[in-house]
């Protein structure tokens, strides 16, 4: 996600007592069995390893509303989407229907894999976390009701210090998941890689294992795993379901790791990013994923939408397949 969204305490002892439960925690959870993908009566992509998603920030600068999206994904050929909240709540405001707009996904031949939206759920401030909960709950719903399967749920609100507790974090999630329960669609705990919490991969894991919840899973994000400045290779130690989407993108070499932002995401395979050996460890950790093209590059903003979708989705292929996997 961008900083301009950076309106938002894991001490040595808690993490080293923690160190055992993460790996148990792990290993339990790898038993779980992997979530059914909702499937097309043309979709071949079950018998792949990846399936292709568009998350609408790659064209967000366009500004073409969420119908025009949906089209621009389905001509660019890609399997799923992850829509803004904002927009799909525009479509509502303009006079469009929830069902109508499902109707219009299903019959571009494509699903919700996720949504994006920035609900305060985590922070210390109470009547702020009620709100932030309550929003979640509504947004949710929302994308819910459009046939969405998961949520994102960064640490919006909290991503400057003091540091959050880490077992009060793991709880707010828990209660996130448990609405998710109720309403059918799955929060994935999003790592910032810029943020004081939830910035680094482990710190992700951990909070998901610490919530006990067979669904807490971690959306992890090539640009942002750069920013935190985490290991890659970390993601061998998570179950199937732990990890499911993976924003792609990539990034240059400079600036530097303390300097970049999102503005410099680039297309898959056009940068530095050792993304071929990211996917070999994804595709270990164990079923199908879902690649979800995440850019916020200014440059493609001022392009054709639909010449910049047709290009994110080739250059995804080429990377899948230099990690030696059919595209």
């Amino acid at each position: 996600m961008i900083n301009d969204f950076k309106t938002m305490k894991m001490t040595r002892r808690n993490a080293l007592g923690r160190a055992g439960l993460l790996v148990g925690g792990i290993a339990a959870v790898g038993g779980l069995p992997w979530p059914e993908t909702p499937a097309r009566a043309d979709d071949l992509a079950a018998a792949q390893p990846f399936r292709y998603s568009l998350n609408m920030a790659t064209i967000r600068g366009q500004k073409l509303g969420i119908v025009r999206e949906i089209e621009v994904a389905a001509q660019a050929g890609y399997h799923g989407i992850e829509p803004w909240v904002e927009t799909v709540q525009n479509y509502v405001k303009e006079g469009g229907t929830l069902p109508d707009l499902r109707k219009r996904i299903n019959d571009a031949g494509l699903t919700v894999e996720g949504a994006i939206g920035f609900p305060e759920w985590i922070v210390d401030d109470e009547e702020r976390r009620t709100k932030g909960m309550e929003r979640a709950r509504r947004e949710m719903d929302l994308i819910a009701q459009i046939g969405g399967r998961r949520f994102a749920a960064p640490p919006a609100g909290g991503t400057d210090l003091p540091k959050l507790d880490f077992v009060k974090a793991a709880e707010r999630y828990r209660s996130l998941l448990e609405i998710g329960d109720q309403l059918g669609i799955v929060p994935e705990l999003e790592l910032w890689g810029f943020s004081k919490n939830l910035g680094r991969l482990g710190e992700c894991i951990g909070v998901a294992v610490e919530t006990g919840h067979p669904k807490a899973c971690v959306l992890a994000d090539v640009f942002h795993l750069h920013k935190g400045g985490s290991d890659f290779k970390g993601m061998q130690l998570a179950a199937a379901r732990t990890l499911q989407v993976l924003h792609l993108n990539d990034y240059p070499a400079a600036p530097s790791r303390e300097k970049i932002d999102d503005s410099y995401r680039i297309y898959p395979g056009d940068g530095v990013a050792p993304i071929a050996e990211m996917l070999k460890v994804l595709h270990d950790t164990g079923g199908q994923k879902v690649l979800s093209l995440e850019l916020f590059n200014r440059q493609y903003w001022s392009e054709d939408p639909l010449a910049v979708a047709k290009t994110g989705l080739s250059k995804i292929k080429a990377v899948v397949e230099k990690a030696g996997f059919k595209a």
